[in-house]
C-alpha cells in the first residue's frame, strides 16, 4: 500500500506556487505541471489542529470546510490572529493596501511590512496597490476608516473571486484602475492617524504572475473532495490558494478549479491507489456555464 501524505496548504514562493506536506515535503508547482492524486478509500477528513498543536479529540470536519478545523481548534487559532484583533501588541510595522479581484472586488486589508506581497499572493489578489505603513493598531484604524469612507470591504469570498476570473479585463490600465481612483481618494481623507504615512499610488499586476494571461476561463470549482475521489488535470494557473486544472482523466472537460484549503485533513494518495479513475467528486458550475454536475475528473 503506498505511503499516505496529509497536505499542509498552498505557499507562494518567488519561484511560484508550492504544495506544503506534513513532515516538511514540498511540492513546486508550474504551468503544464500534471497534478494528480487520490483520495484514501473509507478516509475520514480530520481537524489539522491549531498552531502547530494536534487536535487533542482527532476530531472529524466536514468535507466542505476550507478551515479544516473543529470548532475549539478553529477557536485557538483565531485567538492568536491578527485578522481577528487577537494581537493588539504587535511591535512590528504594518501596511494598509487596496486589493482587486475582478470588476467591482475590492477591499481594504493590512500585512506586516516583513512579508512583503505574500499575504496579496495568498490571497489570490489579480491587482494592489499599498496605502500606507505604520504600527498595527494605526494600520487597522485606518482600515475601518477606509470601509466606512469609501465602502469597500475587508473581506471577499473566494467563489466570487473565482467566478469573475475568465473575464479579467486584458489591458492593465483597465484592471488596476479601479484601485486607482480609490487609491486617490483615500489619501485625500483628513481623519488618518498620524502615525501611518501615506504610500503612494503604484499598482502591481499579479495576472502574469498567476498564469491567469493565458490559462482558459474555468466553468467550474470543486466543492468537495470524498473519499476514494480522485484528481488529474494539467495546471495552467493558480491564484491564491486555487489550482486551475485542465482536462482530467475521466473524461473531463474545460478548466476546474481546485481549492487546496479542501485537500487539509485528508489522506492523500498517488493516483490509482486508493481511488480509480471512474471516482468523481462534486462540481459546481460557475453562473452562466451550465447545469450543476455531480462530478468531474
Amino acid at each position: 500500500m503506498a505511503q499516505a501524505w496529509k497536505c499542509a496548504g498552498l505557499r507562494w514562493a518567488t519561484e511560484g506556487p508550492v504544495l506544503l506536506w506534513d513532515g516538511g515535503r514540498l511540492s513546486p508547482l508550474s504551468w503544464g505541471k500534471r497534478v494528480a492524486f487520490g483520495v484514501a478509500e473509507g478516509g475520514v477528513r480530520g481537524c489539522v489542529g491549531a498552531r502547530g498543536h494536534a487536535c487533542p479529540v482527532r476530531a472529524a470536519v466536514p468535507a466542505r470546510s476550507t478551515g479544516a478545523r473543529c470548532e475549539e481548534c478553529a477557536r485557538l487559532d483565531r485567538a492568536h490572529s491578527v485578522a481577528a484583533d487577537g494581537i493588539a501588541d504587535d511591535p512590528r510595522p504594518y501596511r494598509v493596501y487596496l486589493a482587486w479581484f475582478g470588476p467591482g472586488l475590492v477591499k481594504v486589508g493590512i500585512t506586516a511590512v516583513e512579508r512583503g506581497s505574500a499575504r496579496l499572493l495568498e490571497q489570490g489578489a489579480v491587482c494592489f496597490s499599498w496605502l500606507g505603513s505604520g504600527p498595527l493598531m494605526a494600520a487597522r484604524r485606518t482600515e475601518e476608516l477606509l470601509r466606512a469612507a469609501l465602502r469597500v470591504p475587508d473581506r471577499i469570498p473566494y467563489a466570487e473571486k473565482r467566478a469573475v476570473r475568465g473575464a479579467l479585463p486584458g489591458e492593465e490600465g483597465e484592471r488596476v484602475g479601479e484601485i486607482r481612483e480609490l487609491h486617490a481618494r483615500a489619501v485625500e481623507l483628513a481623519e488618518w492617524p498620524e502615525s501611518l504615512t501615506r504610500a503612494p499610488f503604484e499598482g502591481v499586476d499579479h495576472l502574469r504572475v498567476f498564469g491567469l494571461d493565458a490559462a482558459p476561463a474555468a466553468r467550474g470549482e470543486v466543492s468537495e473532495l470524498v473519499a476514494g475521489g480522485s484528481v488529474s488535470g494539467e495546471l495552467v494557473a493558480a491564484a491564491g490558494p486555487d489550482l486551475h486544472l485542465a482536462g482530467g482523466e475521466a473524461g473531463g472537460e474545460g478548466v476546474i478549479v481546485l481549492d487546496t484549503r479542501l485537500m487539509s485533513g485528508w489522506e492523500l494518495v498517488p493516483l490509482g491507489v486508493g481511488g480509480g479513475s471512474e471516482a468523481r467528486l462534486p462540481v459546481r458550475e460557475f453562473r452562466g456555464s451550465g447545469h450543476l454536475q455531480d462530478g468531474l475528473f
